[in-house]
This record gives structure tokens, C-alpha cells and sequence, in this order.
């Protein structure tokens, strides 16, 4: 009976828990209970004090964690709200890391610079050959146009070319009418603007008159009574200039 309770005993003895992985079911059933954090800023300055310390501390140990495992070189800067500087470096000094920071980003600066360069030669390499292609489309064109090296053209060039020029003549006349329009409008508001400005300084001049009407014409009946007036009177201004020497005749009663 007693060596089948110790069998039975050994048979059924606990088994050993493994630290590490009770620590990390602890964890996830801690952030199942806690629930998600949200990504937010934290309203209440005791709150947010509490958890900068709390993940600053984190942070500066899952770096040290880094460096150490995986010996690598890690630098961590943190400024508080306040201004307040936190540091760590696995190296000698943070001097140094900031020192290899620099010249890593000159030289990816550097390729990044060389990179950007070789596209854009390329790109500029493409749009030197089309802008080329198309100005000696445009040459051709011209050509065409003024009537040389027509001869290897179909038919249908031809009646194209011939209705472009008809197209362009049109466009050139219509043109030209209208630059003959504009010129006879501002002609006229020229005259217009030249007759108010004479008429203006004829009137503050007093040089303005009303223009007198002829006198009618005398008829040959009206001429021969003129000049009977004019008879006329010519007698009755003569005087009588007899010169009578001696007594006038007096009668005596």
C-alpha cells in the first residue's frame, strides 16, 4: 500500500514553472485588463509627470538592454517638458556617437545628392532629345510651307498644307481688318476730341460769331427808284449863290 502511494506520488508531482514565461503571461494578461492606451496628451500634469519618468526609464533601459545583447552602439536624447536633458550612451561619451551621426548623415547626404543628380541629368537627357525631335518636326513644317521640299508629299499633305495656308491667310486679313478698324475709331475720337477743344477756346476767346446774311440783290425797278431818290435829293441841296449888289428893292405905300 505504501509503494503504491509513493508511485503514485511520483507519478503525479507538479511540475516546475518556467520564470520567464509566467513574467510574460503576466504581462499580456496586465495589458488585457489594463486595455489600450490612446495616443494622446495626457491633461493631467501629475498623470503625465508619472508616465514620462515611468516610459523614460523604459526607454533607457530597453537601450541599454540593445547595446548590451547585441553589442551595438546606442545613443538615446530625451528633453523633458521642462527643458531637462536625459542622456545614455553606450559608448565612452555622447560627443562621440553624435560625432559618428554626423558623418553617416553627410555621407547618405552626399549619395542621396549624387542620386537625385544622376535622375535629373537623365531627365534633363529625355527632354533635350524630345524638344529636339520636335523642332525638327517644326523645321519640316515650315519648310513645307514656304513651298520647299514638297515633292516627296501625297496628295492629301498637299490639301492639307493648302488649307492650312487658306486658314492662315484668312487669320492674317481678318487681322489686318481689325487694326484698320481700331485705327479709323481712334482717328475719329481724335477728330471729335480736336473740334471740342477748338470750339472750347473759341468761346473763351469771344472769337465765336454769328455768321451775317448777305443783302438781297437789288432788281432793276428798286435800282431806278434809288436813283431818282438820289436825284432828288441832290436838287434840293442846291444853293443859290447869285450875288445882288445895292439896296434890296423896298416897297413903299
Amino acid at each position: 500500500m505504501l509503494h503504491s502511494f509513493q508511485a503514485c506520488s511520483r507519478s503525479c508531482s507538479v511540475p516546475k514553472l518556467n520564470t520567464n514565461k509566467l513574467s510574460q503571461f503576466l504581462d499580456i494578461l496586465w495589458k488585457m485588463v489594463r486595455g489600450k492606451v490612446q495616443m494622446k496628451r495626457i491633461e493631467d500634469a501629475t498623470s503625465r509627470q508619472v508616465t514620462f519618468s515611468k516610459r523614460r526609464n523604459g526607454i533607457m533601459k530597453k537601450a541599454y538592454e540593445l547595446s548590451v545583447l547585441c553589442d551595438a552602439e546606442v545613443a538615446v536624447i530625451i528633453f523633458s517638458q521642462k527643458g531637462r536633458l536625459y542622456e545614455f550612451s553606450s559608448s565612452s561619451s555622447m560627443q562621440k556617437a553624435i560625432g559618428r551621426y554626423r558623418e553617416n548623415t553627410k555621407e547618405a547626404l552626399k549619395n542621396n545628392n549624387s542620386i537625385e543628380v544622376e535622375h535629373h541629368m537623365e531627365h534633363l537627357k529625355e527632354e533635350t532629345a524630345n524638344i529636339a525631335k520636335k523642332i525638327e518636326i517644326l523645321e519640316v513644317s515650315k519648310r513645307k510651307l514656304m513651298g520647299q521640299g514638297i515633292g516627296s508629299c501625297s496628295m492629301n499633305e498637299l490639301q492639307e498644307i493648302d488649307n492650312q495656308l487658306e486658314r492662315n491667310l484668312k487669320n492674317i486679313r481678318a487681322r489686318k481688318t481689325q487694326l484698320f478698324k481700331d485705327e479709323i475709331e481712334r482717328l475719329k475720337a481724335k477728330e471729335k476730341q480736336l473740334l471740342e477743344e477748338n470750339e472750347r477756346l473759341s468761346e473763351e476767346c469771344g472769337l465765336r460769331r454769328q455768321p451775317e446774311a448777305p443783302p438781297p440783290p437789288l432788281t432793276r425797278i428798286s435800282q431806278q427808284k434809288e436813283t431818282a431818290s438820289c436825284s432828288h435829293s441832290v436838287q434840293n441841296t442846291e444853293v443859290e449863290t447869285d450875288l445882288f449888289i445895292g439896296l434890296p428893292d423896298i416897297c413903299w405905300s
